[in-house]
């Protein structure tokens, strides 16, 4: 199960050479959410991997996803609206986003919750994968 405790932007130390997150997720209960113009998606309860990139200002884009007040910009944050950040994960360039993306849906429990999510600017099945109740870590 989730930690109760809300990640906290200054509790996360993030290596100002980082280009590339992942941001483990976790929502309670399944729901159906419009994930802008993306379309409307059933997400089960249970954890998900998340991955992103931030050319500059890493973590300022972290902090962001931290923030519960945002303007709705990204596939991540209509999700964000109803699931928590549970763990953040940062990586410099010895891998790409996409790269990063297919390790996430490589594991063994992974499946695609949505088509195109976070994946609109390459050609990646998804960089929001679903792991189901436990993480495999």
């Amino acid at each position: 199960m989730a930690s109760s405790r809300m990640l906290q932007p200054a509790s996360i130390d993030i290596d100002a050479a980082a280009r590339y997150y992942q941001l483990t997720l976790y929502l309670k209960s399944a729901e159906e959410i419009q994930i802008g113009r993306l379309g409307r998606f059933l997400f089960q309860a249970g954890f998900y991997i998340y991955t992103g990139s931030a050319k500059k200002g890493i973590s300022s884009r972290v902090a962001r996803h931290l923030r519960k007040e945002k303007k709705l910009r990204w596939h991540i944050d209509y999700l964000l609206e109803r699931a928590e950040v549970v763990d953040v994960a940062v990586f410099g360039d010895d891998k790409s986003e996409c790269e990063l993306a297919s390790l996430a849906l490589s594991r063994p429990t992974a499946e695609v919750p949505a088509k195109g999510f976070g994946a609109s600017d390459c050609r990646c099945e998804s960089h929001l994968v679903y792991l189901g109740n436990e993480l495999d870590c």
